[in-house]
């Protein structure tokens, strides 16, 4: 549960009133890294509903899987209209020369008509490796120290593949679509090699922007042209370090959502045209 807009309502006296909405970050950058971490997401659910939430609305939750936390009604809305009506409105004119890339990408591309490459593998980073464990056991041959007879084999770490991209991705326009964009590491990598392959023009598309740290310095310096995210976390000390920052208003599908649960009407409208992949 990387991200949460969460609206919560509770039950006074007279009736059932909003409260607010919040930005919600349960765990650091180096927790997410580490692989073998213990699972927070039920709980936050547990001391959330503990407190007295009646009713949960997130945007584009990581893992859908997440919802069955709680005991209490939630509605993941989905960015993915927002996303899909800026490709339409600002890039029309080439979108017969686009294509998308990424596991979320086939949502995307089958509504749009457009074709699709894979990419695959990560960008090396030394650093990460040593922060998720992955050079964990060290490389040793024999443990003598626990017992003389005692061997175990050559522990070797995992190794990283390289990042490569499936597809012909050359004089065309790369959309890279994901729910959250922060280490920007591996997009400048993926970036880097959809140019090396000829790609036109390179977008990133994400719902959640948290861009934190020098991610601003390294888009603008980077071969990515545009970085469109949308506003469940402002950004706009960003936006002022790099212009290829761009964002995209959901406030009306939250507005229409909490109006929605205040009157008791159904929500089923806000889920129209929503892919079983968005």
């Amino acid at each position: 549960m990387e991200l949460l807009i969460m609206v919560y309502a509770c039950k006074t006296s007279c009736a059932k009133s909003i409260i607010g909405v919040i930005p919600y970050f349960p765990y650091s950058k180096q927790c997410k890294m580490r692989k073998r971490g213990s699972i927070v997401s039920k709980l936050l659910a547990s001391m959330m509903c503990k407190a007295g939430l009646t009713h949960l609305i997130t945007m584009d939750l990581h893992q859908k899987e997440i919802q069955g936390f709680f005991n209490i009604p939630v509605d993941n809305l989905r960015a993915s209209p927002f996303l899909l009506q800026y490709i339409q409105e600002e890039v029309a004119w080439f979108l017969s020369l686009c294509l998308m890339l990424s596991l979320r990408a086939q949502s995307f591309a089958e509504r749009l008509r457009l074709g699709i490459a894979v990419i695959h593998g990560e960008a090396q980073d030394a650093e990460s490796d040593l922060v998720d464990g992955r050079h964990s056991p060290p490389m040793v041959r024999s443990v003598a120290a626990i017992h003389p007879s005692l061997e175990i084999p050559m522990l070797i770490p995992k190794e990283k593949p390289p990042i490569t991209v499936v597809g012909d991705v050359g004089g065309r326009i790369a959309i890279i679509v994901d729910d959250i964009i922060d280490d920007v590491d591996s997009f400048l990598a993926a970036a880097e090699t959809l140019k090396e392959r000829g790609a036109y023009k390179i977008f990133v598309m994400a719902t959640h922007g948290l861009l934190s740290s020098d991610a601003p310095r390294l888009i603008e310096e980077s071969a990515i042209d545009e970085v469109v995210v949308t506003n469940t976390i402002p950004h706009e000390i960003q936006k002022l370090q790099c212009p290829k920052i761009k964002t995209v208003d959901i406030s009306m599908i939250l507005s229409e959502a909490i109006r929605r649960i205040h009157n008791g009407e159904s929500m089923s409208y806000l889920f129209r045209n929503i892919g079983l992949d968005d």
